[in-house]
């Protein structure tokens, strides 16, 4: 049987990039809204009625619309907006970061994409705090560069214009406000908010992410090898993952692995354990492509997930 799928919002960033790793598929029927009806509501409407899983990539305000506008009980939604990261409702698209969540993915009819920035917090924590290796309530920071396409088409323009002269290195969101701190903590399992400080850099596309943890703040201190060992064992019991962790090294103190576009164009989150036992110091590293597993990826594996098919249809790993 053909699944009908419509991308509301397909002009986009995430919504061409999905298209684009869709094309290939016949088990699908991509459904596609004339360029000049894009903004007609009856229009998008009676796509969205006739879809079997609308992916929505829109501003949270349109997301939370297009939901509306669903009127039957058949039609399925993955969000990748950050309107239902954290609803009610809504199963949480990052099937790695819990044995059971690939199934609760899979009979969900509300799916939320994650956040790009926010995979890489959940990755490397998540496992540890249910480990009790980390409790819940340590003052975790989280830094990170993105690719300027993580800020969407505007961005993208304004990086890509003739003579544009951008900063090679750009923080931002310093008044330590942003969307996707709620779900960094319901899903990491944290009591309080991480301190957050991202960054974009002047380059397309691909991330790369880091916790650092001073490890004499945690009553019973954990060796280098302890942490890659739990995250190694977490990730290896998840089926059809993407999510790997590179062999620990103690005494290595820098590698090309760690470029932020060393995953581009795939759907690989791969982390990183660095770790000085003698000081009791690690940073914990995730490097991935912030339009593959961290949106356009990620939303196709969960499509995939949610019709049954191969979770790899359609991605590179």
């Amino acid at each position: 049987m053909v699944a009908k799928i419509f991308i509301d919002g397909e002009a986009g960033t995430t919504g061409l990039q999905i298209r684009e790793r869709l094309a290939d598929r016949r088990d699908l029927e991509v459904l596609s809204i004339a360029p000049e009806k894009r903004k007609d509501q009856d229009e998008r409407k009676r796509l969205l009625n006739l879809a079997d899983v609308a992916i929505l990539c829109l501003p949270d305000e349109a997301a939370k619309e297009s939901v509306r506008l669903i009127e039957n009980d058949t039609t399925r939604v993955i969000d990748a907006s950050t309107a239902h990261r954290v609803a009610e409702g809504w199963a949480y698209g990052f099937a790695e970061m819990d044995v059971a969540q690939t199934e609760e993915i899979r009979n969900a009819r509300y799916v939320a994409n994650p956040g790009c920035w926010p995979q890489g917090l959940i990755a490397a924590l998540r496992p540890l705090v249910e480990a009790r290796i980390v409790p819940g309530d340590y003052p975790v920071s989280y830094h990170g560069i993105s690719g300027y396409s993580g800020g969407g088409r505007q961005m993208m323009e304004e990086y890509e214009a003739p003579g544009a002269v951008m900063s090679q290195f750009a923080p931002y969101a310093l008044t330590f406000v942003h969307k996707h701190l709620p779900e960094m903590s319901q899903y990491a399992h944290l009591n309080r908010s991480p301190l957050f400080e991202p960054v974009v850099g002047n380059f397309a596309q691909g991330m790369h992410t880091s916790v650092p943890l001073h490890l004499d703040m945690v009553a019973d201190i954990p060796t280098g090898k302890r942490l890659h060992e739990v995250l190694a064992d977490h990730y290896a019991s998840i089926p059809d993952s993407f999510v790997r962790v590179a062999p620990y090294d103690e005494k290595l103190g820098k590698t090309p692995a760690l470029d932020p576009q060393v995953h581009n164009g795939t759907n690989t989150l791969t982390l990183h354990v660095f770790a000085n036992d003698h000081i009791n110091q690690a940073v914990i590293a995730a490097v991935y492509d912030n339009l593959g597993k961290g949106a356009s990826g990620a939303a196709v594996q969960n499509l995939n997930i949610m019709l049954g098919v191969n979770p790899r249809e359609s991605l590179a790993a």
